[in-house]
């Protein structure tokens, strides 16, 4: 799941990212994008198009469709047990559907294995670029060179903070890293078995999301070949930063987001803050009913005077190779992420943050949400969404480095290595990968 939400600083797309992502999704030899869109021809009579997902509800939001367009009809299956293996296997068999949600981080590596149609003979396909947030669709277009997905959500970051505990201990609401870290250490010193938050190292894209907030640029391409810096400066920055709260026992390591030890932590009043996305805002309104009141959402600290935020999750809806219904497909998929009463459902029953500027303007993002104290925290998510840098892009072999980053902080986690060495292997294994590929790539200075 991810989310989206206002965003007028983002109408900038920057020329950076649509470079790298164009060039990351296909090898030396890869002639995909040299290929023309394939053919958008309306099909004789009734159509049933295969649509995969991961988000609870989606069924209902497939059967208003249904319902409306009897000539086009849509049959969901949610894959969330196993998205991209069960993607996967279905690519190699030929057997895949028409459509299929796909992560926007995913987006190149699966164009690598020629996973895609083409969509941008259907007028309607690139007319739909005016309809999405910009940054967005630059992923999902892979910086012009046609329409592969159409946005789905996004996920600005914010901080979740336990009002009543920062309260209790007479602690401010923190507003830079280092004001973060002061507090954590005058809570947990307050309180021996209250940690500030939690560290779970076998997540790398809400690590990633750190390092996006810090603007470390992890890929760039230049001279026909792929700039590979994830250990950069910025990034080494945010490494030894958490390496620090990790060693002076601030945050804990032992828990996995959104597992139930995790709402146990917090049901126990044992964590404080928890550093996430805006899809997230229902996970403790569903799970922890009855800290109802004592929650709020205020922006991430920051680095720097920008206030620059950072990025988890999001999604696209891609149009899979082998699709004999293309017109249908791109029919049903602006619809799906772009009309107003669509995106409305989609936000209700599964949480999701509309990358559509008409998400904008749901009457749910505009008003107070009573779990947290009636606040309009859509608001201060508007506010991150502003704040995060267009020119991010990420790499052709993401899943493989995201893998590998894992392992390595869940070794730093248990006391052996360091997060900054985890990083160290995350790049080993990028220029790795993509060489294994026949993808040229160096590593960045």
């Amino acid at each position: 799941m991810s989310t989206t939400i206002t965003r007028t600083r983002l109408a900038v797309v920057a020329a950076a990212a649509s470079i790298a992502l164009l060039a990351g999704c296909s090898s030396s030899d890869d002639s995909s994008d040299k290929t023309s869109a394939a053919p958008c021809e309306p099909a004789k009579g009734k159509v049933t198009l295969q649509y995969w997902n991961t988000v609870p509800g989606m069924d209902k939001v497939v059967d208003l469709w249904n319902k409306k367009n009897p000539n086009i009809q849509v049959e969901t299956k949610n894959i969330s047990n196993d998205q991209y293996g069960t993607l996967g296997n279905a690519l190699k068999a030929g057997k895949a559907p028409d459509l299929s949600q796909v992560g926007y981080d995913e987006l190149p590596n699966l164009r690598t294995q020629n996973a895609f149609v083409d969509a941008s003979a259907c007028k309607e396909a690139t007319a739909a670029k005016s309809k999405f947030v910009p940054w967005t669709w630059s992923q999902a277009s892979f910086g012009g060179t046609g329409v592969f997905a159409m946005p789905q959500d996004t996920g600005p970051m914010a901080l979740f903070v336990r009002s009543d505990i920062f309260k209790k201990y007479d602690v401010a609401v923190p507003k830079t890293w280092d004001e973060y870290e002061a507090a954590a250490a005058k809570l947990h010193k307050a309180d021996s078995s209250l940690t500030m938050t939690f560290f779970d190292p076998n997540n790398a894209e809400w690590f990633n999301g750190l390092l996006w907030q810090n603007k470390a640029e992890m890929y760039s391409y230049a001279d026909n070949k792929w700039q590979v810096n994830v250990e950069s400066d910025q990034s080494k920055q945010v490494a030894e930063y958490w390496q620090k709260l990790i060693s002076d026992k601030l945050v804990r390591t032992d828990l996995a987001n959104g597992s139930t030890q995790m709402y146990a932590a917090y049901q126990k009043d044992q964590i404080a803050s928890y550093v996430g996305a805006a899809w997230g805002y229902s996970m403790f309104r569903d799970n922890l009913p009855k800290q109802a009141g004592k929650w709020s959402i205020v922006p991430m600290p920051t680095w720097g005077t920008d206030g620059a935020s950072g990025d988890w999750g999001g999604s696209t809806v891609a149009f899979m190779k082998g699709s004999k219904h293309l017109y249908e497909s791109v029919k049903f998929n602006t619809w799906l992420n772009s009309d107003p009463e669509a995106l409305a459902l989609e936000n209700k029953l599964g949480g999701l943050y509309p990358a559509a500027n008409a998400g904008l303007k749901l009457p749910a993002l505009s008003q107070g949400v009573p779990y947290y104290n009636n606040e309009k925290i859509f608001d201060v998510f508007a506010d991150s969404s502003n704040k995060i840098d267009t020119s991010f892009a990420w790499g052709p072999t993401q899943k493989t480095v995201n893998l590998a980053l894992q392992d390595a902080m869940a070794k730093a986690a248990a006391g052996d290595g360091t997060l900054t060495d985890a990083l160290a292997k995350a790049q080993a294994t990028a220029l790795k990968s993509m060489k294994d590929q026949a993808i040229p790539a160096t590593a960045g200075k």
